[in-house]
Parts: structure tokens; sequence; C-alpha cells
């Protein structure tokens, strides 16, 4: 009863704390206990009391820790579709890992961190749909401004708000705001006329309810249970996944393919439809070309607000429009394409496609087509011309796609250069199938542009204790002689690392954070130049580390160790592109030869330029790293290293200096 009446009196000081259910008394007693409460701990709790193996302040300890720890949880949400998201929910359907998850508890990531990953906003919030009508005159409507004033068919008017309603909200185009179907229809987006109808496509959203057992089901499920027509349904799934997946109307957020599949929200007979639609399942309808499109074809052919970033769809102006006969739109639609770059590389692509897609502007469409009737141009060069502008613009595009290497950024036409992904991968990022995110994620592709943990520093033994090579060399646990090869491999392999905040720095930086000693910094920064590159005295030009060794401008010993440590933390690296590289291709560019390759496959201890100071042996930075251990907590290489005084140290270079002295004096006596 003693124990009840401390933790009772302990309560009220925890509940003013954290004003929140979970005190110590609410944790523990067990008539408080509720679903999903810590019974066994409750009880084990109360067993070590008992026998005298828990003291109330070890008791008190542990309870906050339950009670921090369970507010943590609590607090991580993110924003979803209609309602909030766990960190929980996104781990279950696959969209943030469970390290993701540990993160966040522990404050190591924020919300904020987690969502600037591009495929995680997408899940949650998705892609806009097509928001709104643009007219040739830049003026912007609502669609159903644009059904009011005549220049949308009202089925096609209604088609394009259904998948508004069906993909989150309707979309106010000109004041870039979104809305419930009822507060649209509150604030004059959409009319009462098309209310119920938009009430219904936005179940698809928010969930339909089985008649049968009251619980809320998917789109897709609606459609199984005949509660939605399938055509209708097909279109709205569509939309769903044209605009970032398929939605879970339970979590209020987008879910995978494969984890769609797993809650019964999908299946292969509508993946089938929807990979290879035919005419009759093209639900969407362009008013410019009179054509049935899916919405990802439809939403191609949009153009992006500047100011909002809204996809918006351009209604051409009919009067400068071409005439278009009925044989050359035939011959157009049965003229093949092969295009090697963009959403058309590799599809059964027709010329038809090609000339209303939206690389070619509406003037200079017409001016094809023009030129075409007119006879002043063939079908052969027409394609040709056609083709040269797409692959043009997505080189260029490509260009845009940069990726985070040790300096600066790389672009995906150099990762595919320099053999660091594949032409599937390439092809799959430029045609969007994959975002740059997706690639990061690739352990080679991470490895080549950001290298591999180097020895970051030491873990003292028994204590675990983390300490910077620096540090270490400044209280006498390791030499200067061994401090400073350390950290050279550490700026010639892209960063110097700060092991307890898990930072890395360049060399400057690193000496205003004083995690390098002023009489380093020179050699340090003639290091880092294996990274940021050496200057040619002759031509001016930058060039690599293996370079400048073959010029005399560095020791050949030195580069030697500067290169090893290179290849073994993911490749030697390129100064221009600022990132690792295949070893093939690092031959190639002459960064590497068969020589140096042959020191550095069978190393003697002459070329074995690292030093292990608990073994007392000289090493390879392989070797180094392979009896460095990986901290939990930032997955850097530490290197374990018995906590010694500083008169062991002494003791041992003493020991040393004796073996010198022993040496000589033999020598001597021989002679």
């Amino acid at each position: 009863m003693r124990f009840l009446a401390q933790v009772k009196a302990l309560h009220y000081m925890c509940h003013n704390s954290f004003r929140q259910e979970g005190a110590p008394y609410d944790i523990i007693h067990p008539s408080s206990h509720r679903q999903g409460r810590p019974g066994g701990l409750r009880q084990d709790i109360f067993k070590k009391y008992r026998e005298g193996k828990l003291t109330i302040k070890m008791i008190i300890t542990t309870v906050l820790e339950v009670i921090e720890k369970s507010v943590k949880t609590t607090e991580v949400v993110f924003e979803g579709i209609r309602d909030t998201v766990t960190a929980k929910q996104l781990v279950e359907a696959d969209i943030i890992s469970q390290e993701v998850l540990e993160d966040l508890k522990k404050g190591k990531k924020s919300v904020k961190d987690v969502i600037e990953d591009e495929n995680v906003n997408v899940y949650l919030k998705g892609k806009d749909s097509i928001a709104g009508i643009l007219l040739p005159d830049s003026q912007i409507m609502t669609i159903y401004q644009a059904k009011q004033k005549g220049k949308l068919m009202p089925g096609t008017a209604l088609i394009l708000l259904e998948a508004q309603a069906a993909t989150g909200f309707i979309i106010d185009p000109i004041g870039n705001r979104k809305f419930s179907v009822d507060d649209a229809v509150k604030a004059k987006i959409v009319g009462p006329d098309v209310c119920q109808k938009l009430r219904s496509a936005e179940k698809a959203v928010t969930g339909y309810k089985d008649p049968y057992t009251g619980k809320t089901i998917s789109l897709f499920q609606a459609m199984q249970k005949d509660l939605i027509l399938k055509d209708h349904g097909i279109r709205l799934l569509e939309a769903q996944i044209a605009t970032g997946g398929i939605i879970d109307p339970v979590n209020s957020h987008r879910i995978p393919v494969h984890v769609a599949y797993k809650k019964g929200y999908f299946n292969k007979e509508i993946n089938q439809i929807l990979d290879d639609p035919s005419d009759d399942t093209k639900g969407f309808f362009d008013p410019n070309t009179q054509e049935n499109l899916t919405y990802l074809q439809l939403m191609a052919r949009c153009v992006t607000d500047p100011s909002t970033g809204l996809c918006l769809l351009p209604l051409k102006g009919k009067s400068s429009k071409i005439k278009i006969d009925n044989n050359i739109r035939e011959l157009f639609k049965t003229t093949i394409v092969t295009v090697k770059y963009g959403r058309f590389k590799g599809k059964h692509t027709t010329l038809w496609d090609l000339i209303n897609s939206e690389y070619l502007s509406e003037d200079k469409r017409q001016e094809f087509f023009k030129l075409f009737r007119s006879k002043k141009i063939t079908i052969q060069q027409l394609t040709e011309t056609i083709v040269e502008i797409i692959e043009s613009k997505e080189i260029r595009q490509q260009e845009g796609l940069k990726f985070k290497g040790l300096r600066g950024e790389v672009s995906a036409v150099d990762l595919l250069d320099l053999e660091i992904v594949d032409e599937n991968t390439y092809k799959s990022l430029i045609t969007g199938n994959m975002t740059s995110t997706d690639v990061m994620k690739m352990d080679n592709v991470r490895a080549y542009l950001q290298g591999k943990s180097c020895v970051a520093g030491l873990t003292l033994q028994p204590s675990n204790q983390k300490i910077s090579i620096y540090e270490a060399q400044r209280i006498g646990l390791l030499t200067p002689g061994t401090a400073l090869c350390l950290l050279e491999a550490q700026a010639a392999t892209g960063f110097i690392v700060d092991p307890l905040n898990n930072k890395k720095l360049t060399v400057e930086q690193s000496l205003k954070e004083n995690l390098i000693s002023p009489q380093m910094y020179e050699k340090l920064l003639s290091a880092e130049r294996a990274v940021t590159g050496y200057k040619d005295p002759y031509t001016g030009q930058k060039i690599s580390l293996f370079q400048a060794l073959k010029k005399d401008l560095i020791v050949k010993q030195h580069g030697i160790r500067l290169l090893e440590a290179q290849i073994a933390t993911g490749g030697i690296i390129d100064p221009i592109k600022c990132l690792h590289l295949p070893l093939e291709v690092a031959y190639r560019k002459g960064y590497f030869d068969a020589e140096l390759n042959q020191i550095l496959t069978d190393p003697t201890d002459d070329t074995k330029g690292f030093f292990d100071p608990k073994t007392q042996e000289n090493l390879t930075y392989m070797e180094m790293l392979g009896r460095c251990v990986k901290d939990k907590e930032t997955g850097l290489f530490l290197l374990p290293l018995n906590d010694k005084p500083k008169a062991t140290i002494i003791n041992v270079n003493i020991s040393r200096v004796q073996h010198s002295l022993v040496e000589i004096k033999t020598t001597i006596t021989l002679k």
C-alpha cells in the first residue's frame, strides 16, 4: 500500500507535467488497464518492487521513459488527403521504413524531413489533377465555368470534375484553392446541378459504405460489389493512379500498387485493362482533337500554370485551325514512329500521337499541317523534324534531373555515361516511372554518388564512448602521425567526419568546428584535392589524384594511400563530376592504370599505408575498415580502441625506442 501511495503522490506531478493520460499511477495500477496499455510491464514492476529489485526512483525513471516514448509516437502525424496519417500507418503501407519511424521517434528526423522525400509527399498528397482550362487568350477558367460558357460540352466537363473529386478535391485554378464537393458548391466553384454526381465520385476518396457490413470500402471494392458501374469505376481508378496512386479511404492516403493488391483495392484484371487501354476504356475526351484518351494522356497534353503550378488543359482557338481531312488523319495514325527519349520511348507510337503531343505548340502544329497539306514537306521529313524536336526537348529536360554528389550535383545523363545506372533505369527515370528518390535507394548508385563510410572515428572499449580522430590525438590515444593519416583519408574520400553529431564537413568547415587543428589544416586541404581536383601547372586544367601522382605533383606513397582509401569507400573519385567511379570507367578516363592496380591488389608492408594503434600493425585501408564496428545510431564505421591512459601510450613508445636502440647496438657490434 505504501508503494501505491507513493506512486499516487507522483501522479499529480506527472499529470501537470505532461497534461495527458498515462501518468505513473494510471499506467501501473491494474484498475486503469486499457487496451494497448503495457499490462506486462505493470505486473513486472509490481513483482520486482516486492522482491526489492526496484526502488521508487527506478520506477519513476521507467514510467517517464514509457510516457516520453508514448508522447513522441503520438506526435508523429502527417497531413493526409482528408485526415491526419500516423507514421505507423505509413510503415504499414510500405511508404516509409521502420528505420525512418525509429528516427522520427528519437527526434533524429522531423515530419518536414520525411515529406521532403518526393515519394512520401506524393503518397500523402498526390499530384494535382487537371485543375482548369486555359483559353487561347491566356485566360484561366474553372472547368464548371468553361461548361457554363460553352467552352466545354457538359459531359466532358462532368467527367473532368468527377476526376478532381475522385482524386482529392475540386480545384479553383484561379484562386489556387481546393475544396470538398460540398464546400465547392458553397464557394460557387461548381453548381448544385452536378453536386450529387460529384459527391458520388468523392466517395472514391472518403470511402463507400458496404450495405451488408456497414464498413468503409474502397472504390475498387465498391466496383466488385456492383455499387458503382464498372466503366465509371475504371475511369476514376485510372485518374487516381495517374495522380499518385490508388487511394486508401480508411487511412486517407495513396498506397503503392503492391500494397493495393494486398489490401484488395486492385487486381490483375483491372491492371491489365489500365496497362493496355482500348478506345472503349479510354474514359476521357480531348476537346481539341475529338479523341478518347486515358487520363494520363490527357494530362500530358496539359500545361503548367507558372504562378500556381497547377495543371491546365489548353483549349485551342478554332479560327486558326487547319481542317484535317480523314485521309491525312488516317495516314498519320498508321505511320509508326520510333522515339529514343521521353514518354514515347519504346512505345507503339504514331505520327498522330506525336503531332498532337505537348512537345509542339499549337502554332507549330498548325504550321506542320499546313506544310504537309500543301505538299511542301514529305511525311518522312515531317516525322524526322518532330522526332528531333521531341528528343532535343527531352535531353534538355534530363539535364534538369540532378542528384547530390560529393560536391554539387550530378545529372542523370552523367550517371548513364559513367555506367552508374543502366539504360533501363535511365529510361524509367526520364519517363517518370522512377523518381530520383527511387534511384537514390539503389545501394550501388548511392555508394558512387556519396561513397561508403570511411573510418569516421573511434569507439573506446569497454565504455563504447564515441570520439573523433582529432580528439583521440589530443588526449593522447593516437599518435599525431596515425591521426593525420586517418584524417587525410577522410578528406580524400569526401569529408572530415564528426562521429558524435553525424556531420560531414569540408576541411575549411571542420577547422571552424574544431574537428581538426590549425597545424593539420594545410595537409588536409592538400588531401581534399583528391576530391575537388588538382590544378595542372602546365595547362591550368583540373586533374585527378592519379593524374597528379603521374605528374609528380604528389609523393607516390602518399597518393597510393589516398587512392586506396577512395577505392575502399566506393571507388576512385572523378574530381570533375565529384563522385566515385566504377573501376572500368576510371581506367578509360585515365584515372587509374594496371601498374597501380597491381600494387593495390597485392600490397606489401611498404604499401600498407595505415596503422592499427591497437595491434601495432601496418594495414591497407580496407583492412582497417574490416576491423571497425558499425555505429547503430549513425551507420558510421568506428575503429575500436582500448581506453588507455597516456602512460600506456608513453610506455609503448619507450619500448619502441628501446627496441630500436637494441637493433642499433647489434648493428654496431656486428661491425
